[in-house]
């Protein structure tokens, strides 16, 4: 009961304003006003009957000077008024949208309380509720938050990419969805509802924009009614800037953008009882927009973790410690073959690549060698049918969609030393080409060095056929490794959904529906190309197929000489059957009781590619871990670039209890308890030795929730309160093992409080205010292997970079606190193989060693020591990942008319997000600043507001600051990405409509 005391106190000291109710007193639309579904009306997204409009008060806006800043929303499927729904919902209308400058999530999530907004690594984004987001990573993961569009749910969407243009509302349900709302979602529901055609007359409205950044926007829609009852709404935004990012290696701006999005919808309403829309929309993006904006590190001068785990700082990771140089290092070709050491690239305890290397310091200036590509298209199809038979209505949406993403980026963010001099590549050239035994190398100095090192190395392109350049794929030659990376993903999903609403005269009423999606993403795809990959897999696979008998020069690979990551094909296959039953006791005393099956089966067909060499210390293959690739899921068959398949279901039954009592016409009290669920899914194939689960659980909330909506003075006031605690079990969340996303299960409770508010003494003056609280922690015990540092803080650990896949592992004696046992263990059994002994790794208490960690297993137990993938430490009591305890924001506008019927409108709006952290290991260098962003515009209006003129800025301070994290693998070095909001933007629009 402490919790709830707690929530109930906090919530009266918040105050803040519902953005969807920011708008101006005299803004009259078809969204602010009871619809009905006449052949003249503007219809609702799911529209209601007439005798429904008449029968429910809760339809009806109040009659007072504020009427208009009622919103009638359709978050319970039923058309309602914002005020009334006993839901934590916040919605805006298209004045709210243009007003806030709400273009896109970004902005959208600013206005919000308890919602963070963040891109991430790979092509994607999390939108986050109450602290819960898209924590889970991989092809099989379902999204916490339920995004739909039209009421259409997205299994996987562009519509992050793209800009908004032409709503008519967006609704953002916080809360556990799965009674009203197709798929279930455990964070919530943003719903996009586009406007639909007005059968009334001929309507049109275009904008145009320039700003900074070169930037060019338009938006134009024009609507035709052919008939009384038949007629089309089509619109399009279209947008070009140059990048916000300089690149100092040639001198260009990067992280452009050039795209376009266009929407049909034909509308047909025979009678005043039916409806049918049919919604077609397309989105094409192709740029250089980057998904990788800025990397920090603090650089490890042993290259064992290659960045320190203590802070970020504008340095780069110890390319000794990549995967790409620990396989083409001397060290790792002599312990395959003594003979090849003098081929490495490098020996690990050399210089590496990156040595004197300059970071530059500003978030937006970079230096790279590779210049990123980005193309996205998306299509989607949507029919929406709806009749009232009376007693019940019918409500059905059904729809297709298509999406592809496709993208490359500089994988480092920086510009490798040149290989002109490097010994190695000398060695091959001079050898290759005479009659000496290393003659079968012959065909790998070709491909990769034609011209002689002079004259540059050549690399694979991120080639699906998986030959890339000894199959002719390549990206070219250069002085230097052009270190790159490819993200792409191929998706297609058809749904159906469909509910009956009743209608009756008494007390009770119900709401039954179903829905059916079957989604399915192939080469789902994460490449990494680097030289030192090409290098080592032509070296070490001739070398392979010349002591196996093989022609000399033949077979120069065994597998694939860069790093894929592949999802060939996941497929998912889900229905649910939900429904409702409403008991309306009095006038003021509702209950809701609602329940959902639901059944998801998810299958997949996935490889991990790389080189695939056996070591020959005494190796029998991947059993030993000595085995670098992950190509064979199957140790009886080395070196064949088997699939892993997998197949999981998982059944669910939830459902949720509301209670509403409204006190006065104006006053509601709720409280509710849901259920919430999300899916399990299938982690990436791995090797044993990384101990992973091959599959992780569904999730499941516990939600409880009070709240309260308030309207005073006639609608001079209105504050609307939330306090919310949840219990979730097995929340999924996602950590790098092996180059690949895993994903774990742990417990967690959460509880805060939201409020929203408006104030608007006189109708021309509004402040929207809103505040929110937000608690949340790991609620049971869980052992975690931090990757940024594998020994968990023990000072008797020595951290291993293993030589044969640039994974870490840790030693610690069985007995804790004899360092000197584990560095003396690490120090003889790298002395047999020609590796050093430990060293100290700066600001941690472990030392560090290059390795073997299946060398090191051998013999550990008898010797008093254990190899472990890390120290795990417990996460019991940390604070969930983007989970801001403090969010607020604040905005004015204020109309000032004129004697001619112009208006003047300025506006300004304050927003600020409060620290949160990147990581569940809630580490000093997890951490990310609070920051605030301000927005400004004034716009000038004509009479009747058929012409405006608008001057805005966004991010008025130039705010640079981070929304999100990722750390990278530890055979990447464990740099760090960091996403930031965008740079001030300012420019002038002007536009019409009529």
């Amino acid at each position: 009961m402490a919790k709830f005391e707690l929530l109930a106190a906090s919530a009266m000291i918040l105050l803040s304003i519902a953005p969807a109710m920011a708008q101006t007193a005299t803004t009259t639309s078809a969204e602010n006003t009871a619809p009905t579904n006449g052949p003249g009306q503007e219809a609702p997204s799911t529209p209601t009957t007439s005798t429904q409009t008449t029968q429910d008060a809760s339809i009806a806006p109040p009659t007072d000077p504020y009427g208009a800043q009622d919103i009638v929303i359709t978050a319970q499927r039923q058309s309602q008024r914002l005020q009334v729904v006993p839901i934590a919902v916040s919605a805006f209308t298209a004045d709210n949208i243009a007003k806030q400058q709400i273009v896109n999530p970004s902005a959208l999530q600013q206005t919000l309380p308890n919602i963070t907004f963040t891109k991430t690594n790979f092509t994607t984004s999390s939108f986050t509720i109450r602290g819960i987001g898209d924590l889970c990573t991989g092809a099989t993961c379902d999204t916490a938050t339920g995004i739909h569009v039209n009421d259409m749910p997205l299994v996987t969407t562009r519509l992050f990419e793209s800009e908004f243009f032409d709503l008519e509302r967006i609704e953002v349900l916080r809360g556990p969805q799965g009674t009203l709302f197709g798929r279930n979602a455990t964070s919530g529901v943003v719903n996009f509802i586009s406007a639909k055609p007005d059968l009334t007359g001929v309507h049109s409205a275009a904008e145009f924009e320039y700003g900074n950044y070169d930037s060019k926007r338009v938006r134009a829609m024009i609507n035709l009614p052919f008939t009384e009852t038949l007629g089309i709404r089509v619109a399009g935004t279209y947008l070009n800037r140059d990048g916000y990012t300089k690149n100092l290696y040639d001198g260009r701006d990067i992280d452009g953008r050039d795209l376009y999005s266009v929407r049909g919808t034909l509308s047909w309403a025979p009678t005043s009882n039916t409806r049918i829309d049919l919604i077609g929309s397309y989105f094409r993006e192709k740029d250089d927009r980057s998904r990788l904006q800025k990397q920090l590190c603090h650089r490890d001068p042993t290259g064992i973790l290659g960045c320190l785990p203590d802070r970020l700082a504008n340095e780069t990771a110890n390319g000794n410690s990549t995967l790409a140089a620990v396989l083409s290092s001397s060290e790792f070709f002599a312990v395959n073959n003594p003979a090849l050491g003098r081929f490495g690239l490098q020996s690990l305890y050399g210089q590496d690549t990156y040595a004197g290397v300059v970071n530059p310091s500003d978030v937006r200036t970079v230096s790279l060698d590779y210049s990123p590509t980005y193309f996205a298209e998306e299509e989607q199809y949507t029919a929406k049918i709806f009749h009232d038979f009376g007693p019940v209505s019918l409500n059905f949406t059904g729809g297709y969609t298509r999406n592809v993403v496709d993208s490359t980026a500089d994988y480092n963010l920086a510009v490798e030393n040149p290989l002109t001099n490097n010994v190695g590549l000398a060695t091959l050239n001079a050898l290759a080409r005479t009659g000496s035994p290393f003659a079968f190398l012959s065909g790998v100095r070709q491909a990769l060095i034609p011209n002689g090192p002079a004259g540059g190395v050549c690399q694979s392109a991120a080639d699906p056929n998986n030959v890339g350049i000894y199959g002719g794929n390549s990206i070219g030659c250069y002085a230097q490794s052009l270190d790159f990376d490819r993200s792409r993903q191929k998706s297609r999903q058809f749904s159906a959904e469909a509910h009956l609403d009743s209608n009756f005269d008494g007390m009770f009423n119900f709401l039954l529906g179903g829905i059916y999606v079957d989604s399915k993403s192939t080469n789902t795809d994460y490449f990494v190309n680097a030289f030192g990959l090409d290098y080592a897999s032509g070296i070490l696979g001739s070398a392979n197929a010349a002591g196996a008998g093989l022609p000399a020069g033949n077979g120069y690979f065994l597998s694939t000489p860069f790093y894929r990551n592949s999802d060939v094909e996941f497929r998912l296959k889900s229905y649910g059957i939900f429904g409702e039953t409403y008991f309306k006791f009095t006038d003021k005393l509702k209950l809701t009781v609602g329940l959902r099956y639901n059944h998801d089966e998810k299958t997949d067909q996935a490889r991990n590619l790389a080189l695939n060499v056996l070591t020959p210390i005494g190796a029998t293959g991947i059993e030993q871990g000595l085995n670098y690739g992950t190509v064979d899921f199957d140790p009886n068959l080395p070196g064949r670039q088997e699939f892993a398949n997998a197949q999981v279901s998982f059944s669910r039954l939830t459902g949720r209890a509301v209670v509403d009592y409204r006190i006065t016409e104006n006053n509601l009290l709720y409280a509710s308890y849901s259920r919430g669920y999300k899916s399990g899914g299938i982690n990436p194939p791995l090797l044993p030795m990384f101990n992973v689960s091959s599959t992780f659980l569904p999730e499941q909330v516990n939600a409880y929730e009070i709240g309260s909506k308030n309207t005073f003075g006639g609608g001079q006031f209105r504050l609307n309160l939330t306090g919310f605690y949840y219990q979730y079990k097995n929340l999924q969340l996602s950590r790098i093992v092996a180059r690949t996303s895993v994903n774990d299960n742990v417990d967690a409770d959460i509880y805060g409080v939201e409020a929203e508010a408006i104030m608007s003494p006189v109708p021309a003056f509004v402040v929207n205010m809103n505040a929110s609280y937000l608690h949340s922690k790991v609620s049971s015990d869980k052992f975690l292997v931090n990757p940024r540092d594998v020994s968990g803080g023990r000072a008797d650990a020595v951290i291993i970079k293993d030589i044969t896949n640039a994974s870490n592992c840790v030693v610690v004696p069985n007995v804790a606190g004899n360092a000197a046992l584990s560095n003396g263990y690490v120090a003889l059994v790298n002395r047999a193989i020609g590796l050093r002994a430990p060293t100290a790794i700066p600001t941690i208490a472990a030392t560090g060693a290059f390795g073997i960690c299946s060398a090191l297993g051998a013999n550990a137990a008898a010797s008093g020591v254990s190899v472990l993938d890390g120290v795990t430490t417990n996460i019991r009591g940390n604070r969930l990942p983007q989970a801001p305890t403090y969010k607020w924001s604040v905005g004015a506008q204020y109309t000032i008319d004129f004697a001619n019927g112009m208006s003047l409108v300025p506006r300004a709006d304050l927003n600020y997000t409060g620290g949160l952290s990147g990581s569940i290991f809630n580490t000093q260098i997890d951490r990310i600043q609070g920051y605030e962003v301000v927005n400004m515009q004034v716009q000038l209006n004509a009479r009747e507001d058929r012409f405006y003129v608008r001057a805005y800025v966004q991010n008025l301070t130039n705010n640079d600051a981070t929304t999100g994290q990722y750390v990278t693998d530890q055979s990447a070095g464990l740099f760090t990405n960091i996403f930031t909001i965008e740079p001030r933007r300012y420019g002038v629009a002007a536009g019409f409509k009529f």
